[in-house]
């Protein structure tokens, strides 16, 4: 059997890159893949070949690697596609975060919704259609794994205009499935779970512990501060609506309109031991950090790594899995994947982007029917898809109107903003990001 080919589009990310490589070269059938590696930072680049190489060495693999600027010929033949590109660096993600937190808007992350994580979204997809049509010329039939945020939105917009087999892979699902068996004191393998939703914002409908419904215990587990103060926002949701949401308290605290939108709220949800959240000292670290200095930090972590231990144990991210299931042993895979939703979750809208369990085998990937979610979490949750939705069709039209619309309505902006303050607002935004926003002939 031909060796596989596996294509890496943004390769630079490199722990990431890596990660996922050792991951894959653990399979038998894919031991001997041709890993081609995609990166226009050519810097970034010639660490992530060095560390792919090292991980060869060390596992004694028949793999190769070659590394690209030039994405076309990467992906000649390829069997899978992974993406993690970033577009616009530090200056366009100023602008997504920076004229917001003018308005009064707090910002977390700013990757996902909310005006932050629409206009990341406008200005990613023109380069995301870019990718997606390569693949279409070179590698039809590929199966394209994106892990490229504003997830939602870019898989709806990649669904809509191509027939490429694509989904899109988070890291929350499972990783938060581990937390709460943590919690529990239960092995991972005892726990079984249905998860659905949208992307950052999907909700364990159950969760269960050796055939046993979790949720009462983990409800108990809220009156210990140190689990309650783990993860402030999240629990705060749990303990109201009754299901936990996958996503961190950082990125959830920006999707509703309950965390953020006073100071006392900040102080005592967002600001102390609440997961991943680094608040404004993101907006400090994109001031005042130089490009020399991020690359010499990247230099210096890549540096450490290679000279230290280094486990080729596989890990629990999706992309090798489902590679493995459609092209490699072909063993059949269940996991959560972002697609469209036709008959999928009955109370969202039909044909948004939902995160719903999906089975990979060699036919390819087969979503689930859930049903409907919760009349507490359907409320919330369609909220986002609607926004997204907009912003989608926004984009799409290059309708800058409908862009304003998918602000307009985001929760935590709403509860901040007049109307006319985000008109304004987004009037800024679409200025300040003019270079990067070529579907937008006009913008007001």
């Amino acid at each position: 059997m031909a060796a596989k080919k596996i294509v890496f589009i943004g390769a630079g990310s490199q722990v990431f890159t890596r990660n996922l490589v050792r991951d894959i070269l653990t399979f038998p059938a894919l031991r001997d893949a041709r890993l081609a590696l995609v990166d226009i930072d050519r810097d970034n680049l010639e660490l992530a070949k060095r560390a792919v190489e090292k991980i060869i060495e060390l596992g004694k693999y028949p793999a190769r690697v070659s590394a690209h600027t030039e994405r076309a010929e990467a992906l000649e033949g390829a069997d899978g596609v992974v993406c993690t590109i970033a577009y616009g660096g530090p200056e366009a993600i100023k602008a997504d975060i920076g004229i917001p937190t003018s308005y009064n808007l707090s910002i977390n992350i700013g990757d996902t919704r909310g005006p932050s994580g629409i206009f990341r979204y406008l200005r990613t997809w023109p380069v995301m259609l870019d990718i997606l049509r390569d693949i279409e010329k070179y590698c039809p039939k590929a199966t394209f794994l994106n892990y490229t945020n504003p997830m939602a939105m870019l898989c709806r917009s990649m669904q809509t205009v191509s027939s490429v087999r694509v989904t899109g892979l988070c890291h929350s699902v499972q990783g938060t499935a581990e937390m709460l068996a943590g919690w529990l004191g239960a092995d991972l393998a005892d726990i079984d779970y249905v998860c659905a939703g949208i992307n950052h914002q999907a909700f364990y409908l159950s969760y269960l512990w050796k055939g046993e419904d979790a949720y009462p215990a983990l409800k108990k587990l809220m009156e210990k501060p140190e689990i309650y103060n783990e993860e402030q926002v999240r629990n705060e949701m749990f303990l109201h609506l009754d299901y936990y949401v996958t996503e961190s308290s950082g990125h959830n605290s920006e999707y509703n309109q309950w965390f953020r939108k006073r100071p006392d709220l900040l102080e005592k949800y967002c600001t102390h031991g609440t997961g991943w959240n680094p608040g404004h000292d993101l907006w400090k670290r994109l001031n005042e950090q130089k490009d020399s200095a991020r690359d010499d930090h990247r230099r210096e972590e890549f540096n450490k790594w290679i000279s230290g231990d280094i486990d080729l144990k596989r890990g629990h991210e999706f992309a090798s899995y489902i590679f493995n299931a459609i092209f490699g042993d072909k063993t059949v895979f269940e996991f959560n994947g972002n697609v469209r939703n036709f008959g999928l979750i009955d109370n969202l809208p039909e044909g948004c982007c939902v995160e719903v369990p999906v089975y990979a085998d060699k036919a390819g990937l087969h979503p689930v029917h859930v049903g409907s979610l919760p009349a507490q979490l359907a409320v919330l949750v369609n909220t986002s898809a609607r926004c997204e939705e907009l912003a989608v069709e926004g984009c799409l039209e290059g309708d800058p109107r409908k862009i304003f619309h998918a602000c307009l309505y985001d929760p935590l902006t709403s509860a901040v903003c007049s109307m006319a303050e985000i008109k304004e607002m987004v009037g800024k935004m679409f200025k300040a990001e003019a270079r990067w926003l070529p579907q937008f002939k006009k913008f007001n």
